[in-house]
């Protein structure tokens, strides 16, 4: 008795079209790049920072920055407990050598609260006030918005490999970063 064996070949392919060196004309660089891992990085770079051209566009019509925006995300994450000030400089997406004055101006603004931990009065903590939850209430759907219309073209699928590569490139050296 014969037995068939059926074989089956799947071949995936990609619909990703690379298009190398818009950044060159952007810039005006006449010259090529040294190396394609120079023109990533200044791609990545200057990706990074139109993003943040632009949601920072949306954030100040609400009289708030990116980084301050930041921290009330955070502190709403952080709960009724709140965090301190070290807690809160690790989390940040983009790291404030000055976190003090930033909570400071917060403060005064009347955004967050600190206070003094009951259990270890050396600590100090900041929580989210009223007033901060009510302004990131108020700028969930416009930032939903302006997320949607800078990432949303990619689809999907590009956008799960984007953030594979860039969680790669951060996982080669995480230690060194800051």
């Amino acid at each position: 008795m014969m037995t068939r064996l059926h074989l089956t070949i799947v071949v995936i392919t990609s619909n990703i079209v690379f298009m190398a060196g818009k950044l060159k004309q952007e810039i005006r660089q006449t010259k090529d790049f040294a190396s394609t891992e120079g023109e990533a990085t200044l791609n990545v770079l200057r990706t990074a920072e139109v993003i943040q051209q632009k949601l920072n566009a949306v954030l100040k019509q609400f009289d708030l920055t990116l980084t301050q925006y930041n921290v009330l995300r955070i502190l709403r994450g952080a709960g009724d407990q709140g965090i301190t000030c070290s807690v809160l400089a690790e989390r940040m997406i983009a790291r404030d050598p000055d976190i003090t004055r930033l909570l400071d101006r917060m403060e005064r603004s009347g955004l967050v609260v600190r206070q003094r931990s009951a259990a270890d009065r050396r600590l100090v903590l900041t929580m989210l006030h009223l007033n901060g939850d009510t302004l990131l209430n108020e700028t969930q759907q416009p930032m939903r918005d302006a997320i949607l219309a800078i990432m949303g073209g990619l689809g999907e699928t590009r956008l799960l490999s984007l953030i594979s590569s860039l969680e790669e490139v951060r996982a080669t050296d995480e230690g060194s970063f800051y």
